[in-house]
C-alpha cells in the first residue's frame, strides 16, 4: 500500500473546491462523466492507431444509485489507468490529462472529441461527496489501483482484484446532498448535461416488447424483454454532415430538443466551420411573437457534445438568442461562468461567425424561393429587424432580404421600394416621405385616403419599429417615415395642385377663433387646410417625431433620449371646404355651433380611439339627441 499527500499549492483547498468550484453542485455529474467519455474516446483512439493492443468493443458507461448504501457510481470501459497515472493524473490537482494527450497526440488526434477535465473537474465531486473512490485498472497488462480519500489532503493507493479494463468512481454522498440519491434527481441531471454525449449512458433498465413475427398464431401475446436503459444519443444531427440529412432529420432533432413544442420550425441553418475555430450546430428558425422575453434561452450550448449552458447572450449576437437549437465548439471553455465566456476571444469571433452565417442563410433562402420566404416574413421579422438594430453588419447585409409589407400584402426590399415611390413620394425640401401605418384597421380611413393618391403606405407593426424607423433614416439618405395618421396626406407630400379654400381670409380668422374658444389648447393644436371637399371635416394626426418618441419610450428606447414622459398632443386638421365646416360658420346661434364642433371633434377622437370613459358617455348621449 502507498500513502502520501495530495501535492496541492494551498491549504485546506477542499472546502474551497466545495464552495467555489463551480457555482452549482450539480455539475459533478457532468464532470465526472466528461471523464469517463474521455477515457473511452482516448482507448478509441489508441486502438485506431495501434497503440493499444486491445479490442475497443461497444463500450458504456454505467451510473448507478445505491441509495441504502448512500453511494453513487460511475462506470466506464475506457482506458483505465495504472497506479503511477493515478498518481500523476488525480493526485496533482488541475493537471488535465486529456492536454497532455492531446499534445502527445496532437495530429492524429484534434477530432477525436476529447473534453480534457481530469484534476479539478474530478475533483468536483467532493461539492457532493464525503469520501470518494477510484477503482481502475488500466488498458495496459498492470494490476488495478484502489485511491481512497475522504476530503481531508491524505489518500490512499493500494493494488485491487479489478480484472476487467476501466475506471469506477464511487461517491460517498455526503449528508447535505441526499437528493444525489434519488433516482428521478439523477435521470433529470443526466438528459440535461449528457443527452447527447458521444458514448452511450445507461442509467438502470427498461422493458420493451418484440413485435410479434409476421407468422404468429393470432392470440399469441408480444413477449417482454429487459434491456439497458440508454438515455442518450450519441449520434445528434448536429454532429453529421448536412449532405446526410434530409428535411425529416432536422425536424425529427428539433422534435427530440423540444419535445412539448408542437408547432414546425420555420426553417434551419446548419453550422458547420473548422477554420478559424471549430464549430458545429443547428440553429432553427421558429414562429415569433411579438413578446421578445418569452423567446430567450431557447438554444443549447456544448462542448463536444457536453451541454454548458442554455443561457448563451454573449456568445450568440443577442438578436439571434430567440432562435432555437443547439451550438457545439471544442472551443468554449467548458465553464458555466457566462462572464468568463464572454470575455473569451474565440467566443467573440464564434459570435461573429454566426451572424454571417445566419445572414448568408437569410439571403440564400430568400433568393431561392422569394415567394415562401415572404409567407414566412411575419414569423421571422422580429428577428431580422431587432438584428438590424443591434448589430451593424448584419445591417449592412440585410438590405439583400429584409421587406417592407404593404398594406396590401406586397413585399418590397428597400431598393424596390425606394425605386417604386421615389417619384411621387417626396415632402417640400424632396426627401422621400415613406408612408406607413402600424395597425390597419384603426387606421384605415387614412390609409384610403393615401392609397386614392396613389401612395404606397407600408405596414410595420413591430413592437420595435420606431427604432428601426430611426435607424434606417439615420443609415439611408434623403428619406422620413410618416405615419400614415400623422399629418394630412397633402401636408406631408408635395403636390403642384394645391386646393383654394372656399373661406375668405376674413372667415378663416372668424373660424379660427371660433374652433380655439370651444377645442382645449393644452391638447389640440388647431390648423385650417384647404383640401378635397369630400375629405374628412376634422382630422386628428399626432406628429410623427412625438409619437416616435412616445413609442420608443414603451420599448426601453425613450431613455437615452432624455424625453421623460411626453405630454399628449394632437393636430386638429380642419378642413375649409368641407360642407360641414361651411354650415358651423353659418349656424346663427353660438350654442348650435359649440355643438357642431364637439360632435365633429368627438367623432374624429372616435376615430383614432382617443373617446373614452365619462366623454365617450357624453358623446353618445349628446348623438342621440341630434337624432332626435
Amino acid at each position: 500500500m502507498t500513502k502520501g499527500n495530495i501535492n496541492v499549492s494551498v491549504e485546506n483547498i477542499f472546502p474551497l473546491i466545495k464552495k467555489f468550484l463551480y457555482s452549482d453542485h450539480e455539475i459533478f455529474l457532468r464532470e465526472l462523466i466528461s471523464n469517463a467519455t474521455d477515457a473511452t474516446l482516448k482507448l478509441k483512439h489508441l486502438t485506431s492507431v495501434g497503440d493499444a493492443k486491445v479490442e475497443y468493443g461497444n463500450p458504456i458507461i454505467e451510473v448507478k444509485v445505491d441509495k441504502k448504501g448512500k453511494k453513487l457510481h460511475i462506470i466506464d470501459q475506457g482506458l483505465g489507468m495504472t497506479a503511477d497515472e493515478v498518481e500523476k493524473y488525480i493526485n496533482e490537482v488541475a493537471f488535465s490529462g486529456a492536454e497532455e494527450f492531446l499534445d502527445k497526440y496532437k495530429d492524429s488526434a484534434k477530432d477525436t472529441g476529447i473534453i480534457g477535465h481530469f484534476g479539478l473537474g474530478f475533483y468536483s465531486a467532493f461539492m457532493v461527496a464525503e469520501k470518494v473512490e477510484i477503482i481502475t485498472k488500466s488498458y495496459k497488462d498492470e494490476p488495478a489501483a484502489h485511491w481512497t480519500c475522504d476530503g481531508s489532503p491524505e489518500f490512499t493507493l493500494e493494488p485491487h482484484d479489478k480484472t476487467e479494463r476501466g475506471t469506477e468512481i464511487i461517491l460517498h454522498i455526503a449528508d447535505d446532498s441526499k437528493e444525489f440519491l434519488e433516482d428521478s434527481r439523477i435521470s433529470t441531471l443526466l438528459k440535461k448535461y449528457n443527452k447527447f454525449m458521444p458514448i452511450p449512458i445507461k442509467f438502470g433498465t427498461k422493458e420493451e416488447t418484440l413485435p410479434l413475427p409476421e407468422d404468429a398464431k393470432k392470440d399469441a401475446k408480444p413477449e417482454k424483454v429487459t434491456v439497458d436503459n440508454i438515455i442518450n444519443n450519441p449520434n445528434p444531427a448536429w454532429t453529421k454532415q448536412p449532405t446526410d440529412l434530409e428535411d425529416q432529420d432536422y425536424k425529427d432533432f428539433y422534435r427530440e430538443l423540444y419535445p412539448m413544442q408542437f408547432e414546425e420550425p420555420l426553417f434551419h441553418i446548419h453550422l458547420n466551420v473548422d477554420y478559424p475555430f471549430n464549430l458545429t450546430g443547428i440553429l432553427y428558425f421558429p414562429k415569433m411573437t411579438n413578446d421578445l422575453n418569452i423567446q430567450k434561452d431557447k438554444i443549447q450550448l456544448y462542448q463536444n457534445q457536453v451541454f454548458v449552458t442554455d443561457n448563451v447572450e454573449g456568445i450568440v449576437p443577442e438578436f439571434l438568442t430567440m432562435l432555437r437549437g443547439v451550438i457545439d465548439s471544442p472551443d468554449i471553455p467548458l465553464n458555466v461562468s457566462r462572464s468568463y465566456l464572454q470575455a473569451d476571444g474565440a467566443v467573440k469571433k464564434i459570435s461573429s461567425y454566426i451572424t454571417r452565417k445566419v445572414a448568408d442563410k437569410l439571403k440564400s433562402l430568400f433568393t431561392n424561393n422569394r415567394e415562401d420566404f415572404e409567407k414566412k416574413w411575419d414569423d421571422i421579422k422580429i428577428v431580422i429587424e431587432y438584428g438590424m438594430l443591434s448589430e451593424e453588419k448584419f445591417f449592412e447585409k440585410a438590405d439583400a432580404f429584409a421587406l417592407y409589407p404593404t398594406v396590401d400584402g406586397k413585399y418590397y426590399t428597400y431598393e424596390e421600394l425606394y425605386n417604386k415611390i421615389k417619384a411621387n413620394q417626396t415632402d417640400k425640401d424632396d426627401k422621400l416621405v415613406i408612408l406607413y401605418a402600424a395597425d390597419k384597421d384603426a387606421q384605415h380611413s387614412y390609409i384610403e385616403a393615401a392609397k386614392a393618391k396613389g401612395y404606397e403606405v407600408l405596414l410595420m407593426d413591430s413592437p420595435i419599429v420606431s427604432h428601426l424607423m430611426q435607424k434606417l433614416e439615420t443609415s439611408k439618405e434623403n428619406i422620413s417615415f410618416s405615419r400614415v395618421d400623422a399629418d394630412h396626406i397633402d401636408n406631408l407630400i408635395k403636390k403642384e395642385d394645391t386646393k383654394i379654400s372656399k373661406l375668405t381670409v376674413e372667415q378663416k380668422t372668424e373660424l379660427d377663433t371660433l374652433l380655439k374658444e370651444v377645442i382645449p389648447s393644452e391638447k389640440f393644436m388647431v390648423q385650417l387646410e384647404s383640401m378635397d371637399s369630400d375629405a374628412a371635416p376634422f382630422m386628428i394626426t399626432q406628429p410623427e417625431f412625438m409619437r416616435r418618441m412616445k413609442e420608443m419610450q414603451q420599448t426601453g428606447g425613450g431613455g437615452m433620449f432624455g424625453m421623460g414622459n411626453m405630454p399628449e398632443m394632437y393636430n386638429l386638421v380642419v378642413n375649409t371646404n368641407s360642407e360641414l365646416v361651411g354650415e358651423i360658420m353659418n349656424t346663427k346661434t353660438k350654442k348650435k355651433q359649440e355643438r357642431l364642433i364637439n360632435q365633429s371633434l368627438d367623432l374624429a377622437r372616435l376615430s383614432q380611439g382617443l373617446l373614452k370613459g365619462e366623454e365617450l358617455t357624453k358623446f353618445i348621449k349628446r348623438s342621440y339627441e341630434m337624432i332626435k
